[in-house]
């Protein structure tokens, strides 16, 4: 089975859409293994974030990701990072498919509710900045 890591952006948070991402993520057969809500620094979005360094959105998106809680979680189920894709819909709203996470909920490329690893790759290291072994119950 394939982990991956969801993140709830502070918008999605802030407009109350746990439950509704939380849903469709189970009705979309991926298993949440672990969960944990929090305030992410300067310094962590940086890190977290350092592949788009020197991109033209790296500032205004790591200031973003620290502008309130979010919810980090691991999913997992066959072809996770896939399937979790899918369900996200692509990162501009306008583009996304109907039914999507993106497309239903987004109100713009940079505020567009949920993140999701990219790869097999991402997901371990992006798993590892918010989750140790011992939190994940696979």
């Amino acid at each position: 089975m394939i982990q991956t890591l969801a993140i709830i952006k502070p918008d999605g948070v802030k407009r109350g859409l746990i439950g509704d991402v939380i849903k469709r993520i189970e009705e979309h057969g991926l298993r949440i293994v672990a969960m944990r809500m929090m305030l992410l620094s300067k310094e962590r979005a940086e890190f977290f974030y350092a592949a788009h360094r020197g991109r033209k959105f790296y500032d205004s998106l790591t200031s973003f990701m620290c502008s309130g809680p979010c919810l980090a979680m691991v999913l997992m189920g066959e072809n996770a990072i896939g399937r979790w894709r899918e369900l996200m819909g692509e990162t501009d709203c306008t583009q996304a498919a109907e039914g999507t996470i993106r497309r239903d909920f987004a109100t713009d490329i940079q505020k567009n509710v949920v993140h999701g690893s990219d790869s097999e790759a991402a997901a371990i290291f992006e798993i590892s900045c918010f989750f140790n072994r011992f939190e994940i119950s696979a």
